[in-house]
């Protein structure tokens, strides 16, 4: 009797209105709200928060002290179906939160008492590996998760000792990871969570087999979520045989961002650094990412612009992996201003403080040209993607603008700052880092950094008069409009 007496005495002690339990996010440390405007290919959401998603305290606490406010249109529509534990097929535009978009209901499907793999994350690339796993810790930071980021170019001993412990989600490359799977160093036999981002890429020839193989080490009822912007008809055949009813999302109603201006510069190729010199003169850049066609126009062009005067990073795929470690991490950082690579850097890799993209050299296909051009823009804040076109590109040019029914519109004399400068630069999100900036050997600096800097060159855009050109023979002419995106003031800080 005295035992039930206990009970009932406790449970009339019990507040369910606790006002400390309420008040909780009050004591959360957010970083300064990001207040650059965006465009509605973020905004344009259902009114749903993350308070709707019923996802567990910790994990709430670690999404808000990363700055997110509201989910994205990706994260509204993929988030509560992946809670439920069905495939998920999502198509939406780079830089719109599809990361956070599986990061979210992954860690929250976590149980942290279970040492062994719950979810692997596939990426084609080792920077977007190291990218994602840093999302994963930087909202489960309250959860007790642990993550662990594997790629290729790296001994193995590191690995295998670490899986020795406690490991709950996986992020790496296809190969590495088949690799530790086979040796049976990673157990994933308990992994009931299966990602893979840029899905189209990972779904390309030199990836499938591997995917296929990946596969037979997980439960036959495992989850699998599949994140891209473009899905090849290769996607559909992986579908029909590996996914079970998944859930379909499309939100490409366009493909390009619309926050992102786009415009070209006829240009001979002899002339192109000049061209870029100038670019680099009269634009604002807070950051910039300028793109190039083979590893040794990379190294050639960062030591022409370091020669001008001008700071510079490069990276490319023949680099050692510490080196290319470093350059990402530090350009990340803010430690320099322009980097110069190649196609390494065109998947998933999202730097929140790069407003200017160049294409040095054009690409060949409209699917890189896409990817490139999402480096700027992230998350539905403003861009600008400059492309230098020489005579033999003008049919790419034109073939691109058509596929992703678009217009490149020619340079203008003046560029507005309004449609890619940054009011207040030093509100822009910069990744949680701990690790001191170091000088990166594997790059080329300058002397005089100095020559940009955030508020010099108060005249406006670069002065340049592109030359107009036609479609290409045989093609009628045709009046196209680029329609004018419509731009809603928010507040939402940069998100995954």
């Amino acid at each position: 009797m005295a035992v039930e007496t206990d009970i009932t005495n406790q449970l009339q002690a019990t507040k369910l209105d606790d006002t400390s339990d309420t008040n909780w996010r009050q004591g959360l440390k957010a970083p300064p709200k990001d207040t650059r405007v965006q465009t509605e290919d973020v905004t344009n959401t259902k009114g749903l928060e993350f308070e709707d998603f019923y996802i567990k305290r910790e994990l709430m606490m670690g999404i808000f002290e990363a700055g997110y406010e509201k989910p994205s249109p990706i994260q509204e529509a993929a988030i509560p179906v992946a809670l439920t534990g069905r495939d998920i097929l999502a198509r939406a535009k780079n830089g719109t939160g599809k990361t956070a978009a599986y990061v979210i209901p992954t860690l929250e499907r976590i149980n942290n008492k279970n040492t062994k793999i719950q979810a692997l994350i596939l990426v084609p690339t080792r920077e977007l590996a190291l990218q994602t796993s840093q999302v994963f810790r930087t909202l489960g930071k309250h959860i007790g998760v642990k993550v662990m980021v594997t790629t290729g170019g790296t001994g193995l001993k590191d690995d295998i000792i670490r899986l020795n412990e406690a490991v709950h989600i996986v992020v790496g490359t296809p190969g590495r990871i088949l690799d530790l799977a086979s040796k049976q160093v990673a157990d994933l036999s308990a992994c009931q969570t299966f990602v893979m981002d840029e899905a189209d890429k990972l779904l390309s020839p030199e990836f499938t087999p591997v995917i296929e193989q990946l596969l037979g080490f997980h439960p036959k009822d495992r989850q699998v979520m599949l994140f891209s912007a473009t899905f090849p008809l290769v996607v559909k055949s992986f579908k029909d045989k590996h996914m079970k009813s998944p859930y379909e999302i499309n939100l490409m109603d366009e493909l390009t961002l619309r926050g992102i201006t786009q415009y070209y510069a006829f240009v001979e190729e002899k002339q192109k650094v000049h061209c870029l010199n100038t670019l680099f003169s009269k634009l604002q850049i807070n950051q910039s990412i300028i793109f190039c066609n083979s590893t040794q126009r990379v190294e050639l062009l960062a030591k022409k612009i370091t020669e001008l005067g001008y700071s510079c990073f490069y990276s490319h795929a023949k680099m050692q992996q510490n080196d290319r470690n470093r350059v990402f991490h530090d350009f990340r950082n803010g430690a320099c201003r322009n980097l110069v690579c190649s196609d390494l850097l065109t998947r998933g890799i999202d730097i929140q403080a790069v407003n200017v993209v160049i294409n040095f050299d054009f690409p060949k296909n409209a699917e890189t040209y896409l990817h490139r051009i999402g480096r700027s823009g992230r998350f539905g804040h403003l861009g600008l993607a400059i492309n230098l076109i020489n005579w033999d590109d003008r049919f790419n040019l034109y073939k691109i603008e058509q596929e992703l029914g678009t217009e490149i519109q020619a340079i203008p004399p003046v560029i507005e700052k309004s449609l890619y400068v940054y009011e207040s630069p030093e509100n822009i999100p910069r990744p949680p880092s701990n690790a001191p900036q170091r000088q990166i050997q594997k790059s080329t600096t300058t002397q005089n950094s100095n020559r940009q800097n955030y508020n010099r060159n108060q005249r406006g855009g670069a002065h340049f008069q592109g030359q107009r050109r036609g479609p290409p023979p045989g093609q009628p002419s045709q009046n196209r409009q680029n329609p004018v995106p419509q731009q809603r003031a928010a507040g939402s800080a940069a998100q995954a």
